[in-house]
């Protein structure tokens, strides 16, 4: 059964007077006043995150939460039949837009200011982060002796500021080892430190016409193939290591 309290704070994310504005645009609690569209979407949600095989499991699962309704601003847990008849005859376009008008507000609460480039390409940010558990109760999670963790490796879309996909591994798992999953999307900039500074793992976004900005390491071993001025009235703002001559072609 799915930790109602958790469940509660992922609800307290929703924006509800987006969700009370497309109600009312829809209308989709005129004819239905002793189940609201809210007690709907809360309900449904719960499906998910308890993995819910049936409507009685929903109804079951909410009922048994009765001292914590209030926390997901349901009065009441719905029945099974109310369920089904809603499923049934509720206008599914008020969920699909609220979506997406969530995804887009989501997107803009981000707290770092964005820079604008001028390529039209994607761009898209990758980072892994080492989150921190108890060994104790979770003894699968193996980090160090006496300290358990799992690692995200999140790839986040710089316009939108929302992740497009996270891989969750062990603790142990290097960063770049966590990154051959990633979907690769043709023509996309991936950005990136120098912790995935892996030539068969760039090798393979190459070869799916995936374009990168990485950093190299300091011990990376090149030669330089030939060298080329910057234009005297562009690109200015280019920079390049101290090894390197200004404007040089290298191979690693």
């Amino acid at each position: 059964m799915a930790n109602v309290t958790l469940f509660s704070q992922i609800i307290g994310k929703l924006n509800k007077d987006i969700f009370k504005k497309l109600v009312k645009e829809k209308q989709t609690d005129r004819y239905h006043k002793g189940f609201s569209s809210w007690t709907h979407l809360v309900s449904m949600l719960f499906c998910h995150f308890a993995r819910s095989q049936s409507v009685r499991d929903i109804s079951n699962g909410l009922r048994s939460a009765t001292g914590n309704l209030n926390h997901l601003g349901v009065d009441t847990a719905p029945s099974k039949s109310s369920l089904s008849y809603q499923n049934a005859r509720r206008n599914w376009t008020l969920f699909r837009d609220y979506y997406y008008r969530l995804f887009s507000y989501l997107g803009q609460q981000a707290g770092f200011k964005q820079v604008k480039f001028r390529i039209k390409s994607k761009i898209l940010l990758l980072d892994s982060s080492t989150i921190s558990l108890c060994l104790s109760l979770f003894d699968w999670a193996k980090y160090k002796t006496a300290k358990g963790a799992v690692k995200m490796h999140t790839l986040l879309d710089y316009d939108g500021n929302l992740p497009v996909y996270v891989n969750i591994t062990d603790g142990k798992t290097a960063d770049n080892k966590g990154a051959y999953d990633i979907p690769l999307v043709k023509g996309s900039v991936i950005v990136a430190d120098r912790f995935y500074n892996d030539f068969h793992l760039l090798n393979i976004w190459d070869s799916n016409e995936v374009f990168f900005v990485i950093r190299h390491k300091e011990n990376l071993k090149y030669r330089v193939v030939r060298e080329l001025d910057l234009p005297d009235n562009r690109h200015q703002h280019i920079l390049y290591p101290t090894c390197h001559s200004k404007g040089s072609i290298c191979h690693t």
